[in-house]
């Protein structure tokens, strides 16, 4: 049963860890010893890891519910109109709270309409609790200003993985549809995505966290076969916007299951090359290949790229990019688009940072230099330094999840090799502290940096560079995986 687990149900259990947050049930790994919390009390206390709408959010429609997701599984029945209210200044407002499980998420439902252009306050208090007895150790509010009017757009599917007509999708994989807003978690179930093999259906779980919606098989798919993955108009946006039509999209599996953990889901933010909170510069002849954005910081926050505002100011161009650039201060939607990119961001940093079970920890007691690395789970509680060549090796469809508690420093001139068919898009570096690429450096890979990730004179970045301060580029090539 556990050689089963180890090939499923571990992939399966660090699935969960990828969307649930912070809850990380952790499985077989490469060991055959599963403990998923095995007798050790849960004395760990539940925070609020991310809100929609964000924090002093402008333009809210007015027609929406409000969300708060929570970095561990909760007790849905502390979770009531008592442990999550909404005010209108000092005035509380009508409405109902539900608890969607799988996305640990607590929705509070207006009862009409909220008022046009006003501050709210939203505040879930230390009354709602885990499954444990654990609360909250102080209350959680947040403040938004609604909009003029009512969010009427359908919202659509902007990204699947797999990709329509992929090929060789690992057997174990779980099957992903990412949305350009956040969703009605309430919506997001077995019976709104599906998953057939010809005319069979696959039995399975779904899961929602960000915006991206996962279908979660019972057990390895059959290898060599076709399958089709289908979400349904019953899946609506926070404003009970539907899907205009069914999104349905096919792929065919390989034969063999992908190494490593489940990878990091990125959501939104995987529609971005560069994205940053305080702003991105750059010096010298830079390109830029995708788009780039920040927020809250507003568009003077990006230097160096002499762009222009298109003529609906939704986005601007520059010769130093291929693709656009957004800022928080732009014509909607992308101001909210943002925000949901930056919250999936820092839901994607939470996640890799709470990934358990490592398959190698202090490595090299935290120099890997010269190292050839297999996929896995890494984990050290210093910084990591590579000064001489680093070899990632394994197949396409393995996973790299780097924990580095600390700064990330790539030497000058150190190439970061993948070997294999190893590919930049499963290859995450999570960094707590600075993530800096020396001159000439060429890296590989995801960097979710908790604060600056600075790439110096001439170094090159095939991947994405997802910062919660600035990033910083001095002649620098950057290419979307």
């Amino acid at each position: 049963m556990c050689q089963w687990q180890i090939s499923k149900m571990g992939y399966s259990k660090m699935w969960w860890a990828a969307f649930l947050s912070a809850a990380f049930l952790s499985g077989c790994g490469d060991s055959d010893n599963v403990n998923v919390g095995g007798t050790t009390p849960d004395a760990s206390v539940p925070t609020v890891s991310s809100t929609n709408p964000g924090d002093a959010a402008a333009d809210v429609a007015i027609n929406r519910k409000i969300t708060a997701t929570f970095s561990e599984p909760m007790d849905a029945a502390t979770m009531t109109a008592a442990t999550f209210t909404l005010l209108q200044g000092t005035s509380p407002v009508s409405g109902t709270v539900t608890y969607a499980a799988a996305a640990a998420t607590v929705t509070f439902a207006p009862a009409g309409d909220l008022a046009p252009s006003v501050p709210f306050t939203a505040t879930i208090t230390t009354g709602v609790k885990d499954p444990s007895g654990n609360a909250l150790a102080v209350n959680k509010s947040w403040t938004f200003t609604t909009g003029a009017t009512a969010d009427t757009a359908a919202p659509t599917v902007s990204s699947t993985d797999p990709v329509e007509l992929a090929t060789g999708v690992a057997i174990n994989g779980n099957i992903t549809a990412t949305f350009d807003e956040a969703m009605d978690p309430a919506t997001i179930t077995a019976a709104t995505m599906t998953l057939s093999q010809g005319t069979t259906p696959v039995s399975g779980t779904v899961t929602y966290a960000g915006t991206t919606a996962a279908f979660n098989p019972a057990s390895d798919l059959a290898a060599g076969a076709a399958f089709t993955a289908t979400v349904t108009t019953g899946a609506k946006d926070l404003a009970g916007n539907a899907l205009t039509a069914n999104k349905t999209w096919s792929f065919t599996t390989g034969a063999t299951a992908a190494k490593g953990p489940a990878p990091v889901i990125l959501g939104t933010a995987g529609n971005f090359v560069i994205l940053a909170k305080s702003g991105i510069s750059t010096t010298g002849t830079t390109s830029v290949v995708g788009d780039m954005g920040v927020s809250p910081a507003a568009e003077s926050s990006i230097t160096g790229f002499s762009q222009a505002r298109d003529a609906t100011n939704v986005f601007a161009t520059s010769t130093l990019v291929t693709g656009k650039i957004y800022a928080a201060d732009m014509a909607p939607p992308t101001p909210s688009n943002l925000t949901t990119a930056i919250g999936n961001m820092e839901t994607a940093y939470t996640d890799a940072a709470g990934r358990t079970l490592p398959d190698f920890t202090e490595l090299g007691a935290g120099n890997i230099s010269g190292m050839t690395l297999v996929p896995g789970l890494y984990k050290w509680g210093t910084g990591v330094l590579i000064t001489s060549g680093v070899t990632l090796s394994g197949g396409a469809n393995d996973v790299w999840i780097f924990q580095v508690a600390q700064d990330l420093t790539v030497g000058n001139g150190v190439i970061v090799t993948l070997s294999g068919g190893a590919q930049p898009k499963n290859i995450f570096w999570q960094v707590a502290g600075q993530a800096t690429l020396g001159t000439t450096s060429a890296f590989k890979g995801i960097i979710l940096s908790q604060t600056l990730i600075a790439l110096n004179t001439g170094a090159t970045m095939n991947g994405r560079a997802l910062a919660q301060t600035a990033v910083t580029l001095n002649a620098n090539a950057v290419t979307k995986p």
